[in-house]
């Protein structure tokens, strides 16, 4: 077993999740999935035969990691990542359960810095992808709802004596939920997203990261034709332990985080759009307490089936 002193050292070095957002708990800190990207208008999916390319960027700084009571856990810590990640999703067209079938794949790349008392430590590489084979979407009048089951890979090159590793080395799945409702004619917009991940074990470092349940939300209304404004958010809670070599590890080492900040959605042209947000980690446990900028964009490519 590694030494608990080591382990700390390595509690350090905050990875951010897949595609690119800003840290959770579990192993290294991080988690498979980038908490808070899927905010906007989530729920509403292509239309059937319809590709829409999605590009998201973050920009993230942390400078402090608070223990399980919220308090700095270290004297010097400083975060900074920078990320961008594409997603291409396609729906078939094919009806099942009612909704029609869609597949989407995530590929993401991450710069990250972490500085500490015993120096500078920066990392860039490919880190999960997301896979989605098939979510099932549907529409009824102003509501718009999908469920899916998502896939994560390990992330690439990984390495258990790195101080900092860009994504989780374990495999992870998701049943997730997603729904945008459009009241007063599609002026205004509520959205939530929930997911449930189920980490796998890593086999180099045997340690298992604990399960986690996530609730990204957004809620906006029309400033003028162009603008929209709101704000915007998840909350983020590790439900189970994580475990290292069979034993629970540091009281569990359970992560928590309440985030928001405000948001600005644009269209671009008929079915595209782009949006920028904002949002501050508040309630921390077991993670970096930071500020993300985002900026994300959709893109229809083709034109959907008639």
């Amino acid at each position: 077993m590694l030494p608990l002193k080591m382990w700390r050292a390595i509690c350090y070095a905050v990875a951010v999740a897949a595609m690119l957002g800003p840290a959770s708990a579990t192993e290294n800190g991080g988690s498979v999935y980038p908490v808070g990207v899927e905010t906007v208008l989530t729920g509403l999916q292509p239309r059937p035969g319809q590709t829409v390319l999605y590009e998201y960027t973050v920009f993230y700084m942390a400078n402090e990691f608070d223990d399980s009571k919220g308090k700095s856990a270290f004297p010097e810590f400083k975060l900074r990542v920078f990320a961008n990640a594409v997603k291409v999703t396609h729906n078939w067209g094919v009806h099942f359960l009612g909704g029609t079938v869609e597949s989407q794949i995530g590929i993401p790349f991450v710069y990250e810095q972490l500085r500490l008392q015993s120096g500078k430590f920066s990392e860039f590489g490919l880190t999960n992808m997301n896979l989605i084979p098939v979510s099932v979407t549907y529409q009824k009048e102003n509501l718009h709802w999908y469920y899916e089951a998502d896939m994560f890979s390990s992330g690439a090159g990984y390495s258990a004596s790195h101080v900092v590793n860009i994504g989780q080395h374990n495999l992870a799945i998701a049943p997730v939920a997603g729904l945008t409702y459009l009241p007063r004619q599609g002026k205004a917009e509520i959205s939530s997203r929930f997911a449930y991940i189920f980490n796998g074990y890593d086999k180099d470092t045997h340690y298992h990261s604990g399960n986690e349940f996530m609730w990204e939300y957004n809620v906006a209304c029309e400033i003028s034709k162009k603008v929209a404004a709101g704000f915007n958010g998840y909350f983020y809670r590790q439900t189970t332990n994580d475990y290292l070599q069979g034993a629970v590890f540091q009281d569990g080492f359970r992560g928590r985080d309440l985030a928001i900040g405000p948001q600005l959605r644009v269209p671009l042209g008929k079915h595209g759009g782009f949006a920028v947000k904002y949002y501050r980690d508040t309630l921390v446990e077991n993670k970096p307490r930071g500020n993300a900028f985002w900026f994300q964009m959709s893109l229809p490519i083709g034109r959907p089936a008639p």
